[in-house]
């Protein structure tokens, strides 16, 4: 199938191309534009209480006053408040009201802190809005005008809040995206003239994969976000643009290797591109369906940003392969040699791969060695598994600490109690047909207030219909700590055990979401991490037409994803003194592990395969595949890491995060499983890897067998 592709785009290369382009036009002509929301109780489905509680508050207190924004005065030189100090604050407040900005419902002042040194102004919004881009740009507008408003006074107004969060979030992903750009960019362009020492086949997937892929895929995922309602979020764009270059280089490199590795072999440009396509093809598409199928997967995660997140990697990753099967090739084919490895002249002559062909004679005398080496090694690092802790702070973790918002959040957690800025809501609302007793209220309170952790218990709020009671609950700690959410489940426990007759509890708040993500991560952890290596296995087995080769090859990929998230524990937990790591991480992790790491099994184990096929016993495949393979991985798999290690420039804790422990996993996957432990495995296993297909048996080349007719039967 794969000769057959490959036939069509070379000997058809311009038609392949303005295909290309009439379908890139048309996709981004008539793609939707989507808003995107910061709003983090979106992450949740309405079946979790928190969710409930919030939509249960909106309905019983329709016009209550919950601030989405907090202005934080304190004088310019660090002193203690003077009574002109707070006059000028309360009038600053009173002329942010007056303004009428749009979105913003009220402006009231609020109480000073205990040391005197700061005092509030609290801004509520339209709920209806959290987390668009109109409440975005009203809180940018406020923070200017607080500032401005300042002028001829002695005092300094921040902003922060969940809006001025939403609002530095935002701008923080905008300058993530342009310094992950450029130094993906910069890596991949550095890296391939290095490889090639070709200026042409450098930029030209760059150039490709930005001008064509990207704006496809782009037009592609806005289509089906608006299609099947998922909640759009501009934090993943960083991701998406080092997926889009990472591995659609990778598969330019699968494919470039194998195309100069034809040439080299005497075949005719064309028929090499051909061939190229046809032997490296099947790996390409295997490899990138496992990534599909893992990224998928994600649709059965509860939380939204999650869901949302799936589907955009799996449209890249299926996009980047139909162009690395069609539009590479099509384009490659047009080019002379000569110019398109220009100046290079190295194409022509068979390199020696001497480091490679050491290390495959190496894996050829001592399997066992190389086995148990690279297998000691991953369960020593998983082994830092153990310290895992989660936290559950994705604003403050998607955006420096020195952001306004989180300048707030942090001298907001000293000067008044810890989780002021964000209070717990316990709703107590009747079960029948009647109206609360008030009178069953302050004993009620008393039990929260009881409980170890709550700083404070306000009295009850009651609903006009006088069936709901809103009882504020402020926590002694951060709304994401973990000792947050230890309390606040507490407060659960004790608010639904001790409700009053006839009535229910619902406690809400963002303790409350925090414990619900908890819970909902757990969840995806039984559910999306068995079901992607499932249907990773069955990729595995279809290509490979093996019952035996699937599970150890899996086996390895899951010792890779212990070694790394042990290791992200160690460097990140142990060594920077982190509380805890971003609590979506491990899946995020898992999915790019499991399912690229996959990527380099699948190229050396169809490369051990192809040199099975050839004659050679199963210890002397494996030598050859790490010979002839051993490069592309090794090209590749630094690439890619390299690119995801761009991450790390955003100078936030969750893509720092994330760009370490998915570039050391890559690290692990190319270097240590594809390299070492997956051809030592099958070397050790031998024939019986390949049961029951005996997929290692010799046989003609695909063309070959083609071509061949057969032979006419005598008869005596």
């Amino acid at each position: 199938m794969f000769h057959r592709i490959g036939r069509v785009a070379v000997r058809h290369p311009i038609w392949t191309i303005v295909a290309w382009l009439v379908i890139a036009v048309a996709v981004v002509a008539t793609a939707p534009s989507l808003p995107s929301s910061s709003d983090q109780s979106s992450f949740l489905p309405k079946s979790y209480e928190s969710i409930q509680a919030a939509e249960l508050q909106q309905s019983a207190f329709p016009t209550a006053f919950t601030p989405s924004a907090i202005v934080l005065y304190s004088r310019s030189d660090g002193g203690r408040l003077r009574p002109a100090d707070l006059k000028d604050a309360a009038k600053i407040t009173a002329e942010l009201g007056a303004k009428k900005l749009d979105q913003v419902e009220q402006v009231v002042p609020g109480p000073p802190s205990k040391d005197g040194r700061y005092v509030l102004g609290l801004v509520s919004m339209d709920t209806n809005n959290a987390g668009q881009q109109s409440q975005l740009d009203a809180a940018k507008t406020l923070r200017d005008d607080a500032k401005a408003l300042t002028k001829g006074t002695r005092l300094d107004a921040k902003l922060g809040g969940s809006a001025a969060q939403g609002l530095d979030q935002q701008e923080s992903s905008t300058q993530a995206d342009k310094l992950t750009f450029v130094g993906t960019f910069a890596i991949i362009l550095i890296t391939l003239l290095i490889i090639f020492r070709s200026p042409i086949l450098a930029l030209l997937p760059l150039i490709v994969l930005l001008a064509l892929v990207s704006t496809t895929a782009n037009g592609l995922i806005a289509d089906a976000t608006k299609l099947f309602g998922l909640e759009a979020s501009s934090s993943i764009s960083a991701l998406l643009i080092v997926v889009l270059l990472g591995v659609g280089t990778d598969y330019y490199l699968f494919l470039m290797f194998r195309y100069r590795e034809r040439l080299r072999a005497g075949e005719e440009p064309k028929e090499a591109m051909i061939s190229a396509v046809g032997r490296v093809g099947e790996a390409i598409a295997s490899a990138a369906g496992a990534v599909i199928i893992a990224f998928l997967a994600l649709l059965l995660s509860t939380l939204g940003f999650l869901k949302q997140m799936g589907p955009a990697l799996a449209i890249t990753v299926a996009v980047t392969l139909v162009a690395a099967l069609t539009l590479f090739p099509a384009i490659c084919s047009l080019i002379p040699p000569r110019v398109l490895f220009w100046p290079s002249k190295a194409w022509r002559n068979e390199p020696t791969n001497a480091r490679f062909a050491a290390l495959g004679r190496g894996v050829q005398r001592r399997p066992a060695l190389f086995a148990a080496v690279s297998g000691i090694v991953m369960v020593a690092l998983a082994l830092g598994t153990l310290g895992f802790k989660a936290t559950f702070d994705l604003a403050s973790g998607s955006m420096p600490k020195t952001k306004e918002s989180m300048v707030v959040q942090t001298e907001m957690q000293s000067a008044y109690s810890a989780g002021a800025a964000e209070p717990t809501s316990v709703l107590v609302t009747s079960t029948g047909d009647g109206r609360l007793d008030p009178s069953a209220l302050p004993a009620y309170e008393k039990k929260l207030a009881a409980v170890a952790g709550v700083a404070d218990v306000l009295p009850a709020a009651i609903s006009k219909d006088g069936r709901t009671a809103n009882i504020t609950v402020t926590l002694g700690y951060g709304s994401a700590t973990d000792e947050a959410l230890r309390t606040v489940g507490t407060v659960r426990d004790v608010a639904h055990a001790d409700a009053p007759p006839g009535t229910k509890a619902l406690v809400g708040g963002m303790s409350s979401i925090y414990k619900d993500i908890n819970a909902a991560v757990n969840h995806d952890y039984r559910t999306v991490f068995p079901l992607a290596a499932l249907l990773i296995m069955i990729i595995l087995g279809l290509l490979l037409r093996s019952v035996v080769a699937p599970w150890y090859l899996m086996v390895s990929v899951g010792l890779g994803f212990g070694a790394t998230l042990g290791a992200t524990v160690l460097i990140f937990q142990q060594g920077l003194g982190h509380s805890g790591l971003m609590f979506m991480l491990p899946v995020i992790m898992y999915l790019f592990v499991v399912a690229i790491g996959t990527d380099y099994n699948i190229l050396m184990i169809a490369r051990l395969r192809e040199e099975a096929r050839e004659g050679r016993d199963p210890r002397e495949a494996a030598s050859m595949a790490v010979r002839h393979a051993g490069p592309t991985v090794a090209a590749a798999g630094f690439i890619l890491a390299a690119t995801f290690a761009t991450l790390m420039l955003a100078g936030n804790s969750l893509l720092t995060e994330m760009g370490f422990a998915v570039s050391f996993g890559i690290v692990v996957a190319a270097f240590v499983m594809a390299m070492f432990f997956t051809p030592s495995l099958t070397a050790l296993i031998g024939h019986a890897a390949w049961w029951p297909g005996h997929q290692d048996r010799q046989q003609l080349p695909e063309d070959a067998a083609e071509q061949k007719s057969p032979e006419p039967v005598t008869r005596s």
